[in-house]
This record gives C-alpha cells, structure tokens and sequence, in this order.
C-alpha cells in the first residue's frame, strides 16, 4: 500500500520539477489572467496570492459541478475573481466580498478594464455582508473562503445556517450539492502546533476544520497541497 504522504522525490529541485510539469500539462488559464497575475505578484503582500496552478484546479472543481453562480469571501486585488469569472463564463454571476476598500478599488478597476462585466464587488466585513445578500435568486454553486481566517468558523456556520435543508431555490444561500473551497487550511504546517491560544488565524482554522469534519451535512477533504485546500459539499 501505498503511503499518504509519498516520498517519491528525492531532492527540493524534483519537486519543483514536478510541480511544473503538472502545471504545464494541465488546461491553461486565459492569457489576461496569467498577465494580471504577473503583475500583481509585484505588489507588496503578494503572498495572499493565490497561484495559476491552484486556480486551474478551481477552474476544473466548477466545470464539473456546473457552477454559475459563485461566492467569494476575501477578494484582493481581483485575481481569483478573474478566475471564476472565467470559470462561470459570461452567463454566470460572482459576487465578492472585501473588508478593505483599498483593494476593493484596486479589484474592480482591473477586472473593469478587461471587460468582465460578471463580477459584482461589495465592500465591509463579511461577517457583516453576508447576511445582506439577497436570498431570492437562484443559490450560489460554490463558495471560495479566502479572507480573515480567524472568521472561518463564523463564515461556514452563516452559510449552512442560511441554506436550509430541502429547500430548492430561493430561501437558501447555497444549493444542495454546492462546493465550499477554502484556502490555507494547513496554515504552513501551523495547524499541527500545540499551542495557539495568542494566534486566532490557526485557531479559527483549526475550528473550521473540525466543524467541516464533524457537521453531518458536509463531506468534506482536506488536500495538503499549495497551503491547504479544504473542500465541502453540501449535502442537503
């Protein structure tokens, strides 16, 4: 049998190798992302970027389940709404949310000015946001969770909570059988220190793993791949 975690690779530079391979041989993003994403990985917090690799694999979750409608909570500079713009193709709708105004501006210019006219942008706290969205349109597919980690476990109890079971379309946020993807769910290994009472990043994390593990309306994987990607589907 073979392991969870392999050791296939014996050096830092097979690794990468690899890495590239399989990003190289996997459908492509559209050119107007790829450049976005070169240019805003100059940008000072960088880091909170999320890569072309990682976002051709969301790409693929939507296709296969569909998704035209998508929520993303934490919006940055715009890149990953760019991504599941594309993902949800003209016809689709994404709606973001973004506590800072700054990078509020910065996202809707830029996916302005390459004609993406799919995207709306709400500005504030999506502990607060999130219950001002209308529930009387068609639920959303799937749910990007990439802002204030310590919030996690807020966010995913409002978007169960506001998904009621058995309900077909209006009265609920998501529809049965919706993804709810979350990013830096591994927090660079953090998740596995014992002692994190003064980091509310990983223990809000720690606290939305175990609630997506233990709730009975989702099946959930967690991937060690890029820093964590946790995803749920909602069963009902």
């Amino acid at each position: 049998m073979r392991p969870d975690c392999p050791s296939f690779y014996s050096s830092m530079d097979k690794i990468q190798g690899v890495t590239a391979h399989a990003a190289e041989h996997s459908s492509s993003l559209p050119k107007h992302i790829i450049d976005y994403h070169d240019g805003a990985s100059s940008h000072e917090s960088s880091m909170m970027l999320t890569s072309n690799f990682q976002s051709q694999f969301h790409t693929l979750l939507a296709a296969m389940i569909g998704a035209k409608r998508v929520l993303e909570v934490g919006v940055y500079l715009g890149y990953s709404a760019m991504v599941w713009s594309n993902a949800v193709g003209p016809d689709g709708r994404v709606t973001g949310l973004e506590s800072n105004a700054e990078y509020a501006k910065l996202a809707a210019e830029a996916i302005a000015a390459r004609g993406l006219s799919n995207v709306d942008i709400v500005i504030g706290s999506a502990l607060e946001t999130l219950p001002k969205l209308a529930i009387t349109e068609e639920p959303y597919d799937l749910v990007f969770l990439d802002a204030d980690k310590a919030d996690n476990p807020e966010y995913i109890k409002y978007l169960l909570a506001a998904s009621h079971p058995g309900s077909v379309s209006g009265g609920r946020l998501l529809r049965a059988g919706a993804l709810i993807v979350a990013d830096n769910v591994l927090l660079e290994g953090d998740v596995l220190d014992g002692d994190s009472k003064s980091n509310p990043f990983v223990d809000g994390v720690r606290a939305y793993n175990d609630y997506c593990r233990d709730n009975a309306r989702l099946q959930t994987v967690i991937l060690p791949i890029w820093d964590g990607l946790g995803v749920s589907r909602l069963v009902d």
